[in-house]
């Protein structure tokens, strides 16, 4: 198994490779003459691990002078050439580039350590080569990645110093509020990365315990996992982060499926340095792929910008931009915020009322859509999932809907839960989703969270606030907005044993609502 396996992974190796070249190639064909060459090398790791990198540099660079260095760590389960084209626009306006293949992927040593103390140390030890080898300037020194290249950034500018600025596309500053928020596996999300995992790399003991016990439910290790995500997440490491000093750019999408925005946006608050939000419509790592063949592409433009900025200094104004940036997900151009509590700067609270009783195990037809797929479609055809508010069978869902609405609703930011829950077991999981509700009462999904629970006594009421995925909704006038309780989603891992009952109740001194950010009309 071990021979073929390790052919699967070189023949997609190559596959993946040729398209990404290709389309680089094509791209940057009328500036190929003048465009810097690839050097492809091996850089020593932590602990002696070889790590497959590319190198560029600007066009008739020679040590007489010194450049900026951008460090890329590569995306989970991408090869290296991943960044090639944004490497070769970066080495041509003056950057020296690496480009480097995490440990336990592709043809680079060592085993998958999800951004663990080696990744760490490896970014260092890349960043040593760069100047040693090639001629980059130790005092301008940034790192870019997407998704588990954005991870690994970020935990390097918390633990080297001389990282002084960092382009976070796609990824975590939390990783068990990513995967495990609200105490509920995200099992699709999960089993994508396990499955690319073991597609393209070689997966550690460590690691692959932990896809085992979150799969299995294993509350024995549930705090052992928790702590283990937590030293792989760079909200851990915020003060070292913000005692650095590093100019720390964060750009996601909202309906990531791997990495809700929730996690970003809340991160993006703890910092105190020079910092930069931006969420736009799309699933994970979707609104940067374009740029990857160079296309044009505006997280990989304000990346440069950033880069030009804090790196080279260059006077090009995007540290007096209002540094939260968004698109909603339903038309527009782009929205600007001096910081994340001003983008829902109203609310408007739906009362929940009455005590509907809920039976678990069966899905009612309210969904979150399916990893990577329904986000998808919503950024190309703003097609949501959707759901029909009168079909949906209250045995298995709860429905409260608003009143219709005169004006747009633009909902933006976290829509917040807060409801009196009595269970029949002491385990259990609910999904809240929230709809936008035409006239024929069809439901297209806002957003949405999971939430279980463990421990619990039956038949005694407990608070439960659950804070909604992070987005940005335009509400049409005459539209309503509805919420609806179920317990099974694709997505999601369930706990609710067979048979179990859920009943939402509003007490008169504790009453039941949906809080909804919306933007100032």
């Amino acid at each position: 198994m071990g021979p073929s396996r390790a052919a699967l992974r070189t023949s997609a190796a190559a596959a993946v490779s040729a398209a990404l070249i290709a389309g680089t190639v094509t791209v940057l064909a009328p500036a190929a003459e003048a465009a810097p060459s690839v050097r492809f090398v091996d850089i020593t790791g932590d602990g002696g691990t070889v790590l497959k990198a590319n190198v560029l540099t600007p066009a008739g660079a020679d040590a007489s002078a010194r450049y900026p260095l951008v460090v890329l760590p590569t995306s989970w389960g991408l090869p290296q050439v991943e960044y090639l084209a944004q490497a070769q626009k970066l080495a041509d306006s003056g950057y020296v580039v690496v480009g480097y293949n995490v440990r336990g992927f592709w043809q680079s040593g060592g085993r998958i350590e999800v951004a663990g103390p080696p990744d760490t140390a490896d970014a260092s030890r890349v960043i040593d080569w760069a100047l040693a080898h090639t001629p980059a300037d130790p005092r301008h020194i940034g790192m870019a990645g997407v998704s588990y290249g954005a991870g690994i950034s970020l935990l390097a500018a918390a633990h080297d110093k001389r990282v002084k600025a960092v382009a976070a596309l796609s990824g975590w500053a939390d990783l068990i509020d990513s995967i495990y928020s609200g105490r509920t596996q995200h099992l699709q999300a999960a089993a994508v990365l396990d499955g690319a995992a073991t597609l393209t790399g070689r997966e550690s003991p460590e690691l692959r315990a932990i896809f085992d016990n979150l799969y299995s439910s294993n509350l024995s290790k549930e705090q052992e996992m928790i702590d283990w995500g937590r030293r792989r997440s760079a909200v851990t490491y915020t003060d070292q982060l913000n005692a650095n000093g590093a100019a720390v750019m964060l750009a996601s999408a909202w309906g990531d499926t791997v990495f809700p925005a929730n996690q970003y946006a809340s991160f993006y608050e703890k910092l105190t340095g020079p910092k930069r939000l931006e969420l736009r419509p799309g699933d994970h790592a979707t609104p940067e792929l374009t740029g990857l063949f160079g296309l044009p592409n505006d997280v990989w433009t304000d990346t440069e910008r950033w880069f030009d900025h804090y790196l080279k200094g260059a006077d090009n104004g995007i540290e007096r931009e209002q540094p939260v940036r968004l698109k909603s997900r339903s038309a527009g151009g782009y929205e600007g915020y001096p910081d994340w509590k001003s983008v829902g700067a109203t609310r408007r609270n739906i009362a929940l009322a009455g005590s509907p009783t809920i039976h678990a195990n069966v899905d009612s037809g309210a969904d979150g859509g399916i990893v990577f797929l329904s986000s998808i479609l919503d950024q190309v055809a703003q097609l949501p999932p959707v759901a029909s508010m009168p079909l949906l069978p209250r045995r298995w869902a709860a429905v409260w809907q608003s009143e219709r609405y005169g004006s747009a609703q633009r909902v933006r930011g976290t829509a917040t839960l807060h409801t009196t829950l009595t269970p029949t077991a002491e385990s259990g999981t609910f999904v809240a989703y929230l709809y936008d509700v035409g006239p024929l009462g069809i439901g297209k999904l806002v957003t949405h969270a999971p939430r279980t629970w463990h421990g619990r006594t039956p038949g005694e009421p407990f608070t439960v606030d659950l804070d909604l995925f992070s987005t940005a909704y335009d509400v049409p006038a005459g539209h309503r907005l509805a919420l609806v309780v179920d317990t099974v989603d694709p997505l999601y891992l369930e706990h609710n044993p067979s048979g179990a009952q859920l009943t939402f109740s509003s007490p008169v001194d504790d009453p039941s609502y949906v809080s909804v950010p919306l933007r100032e009309q």
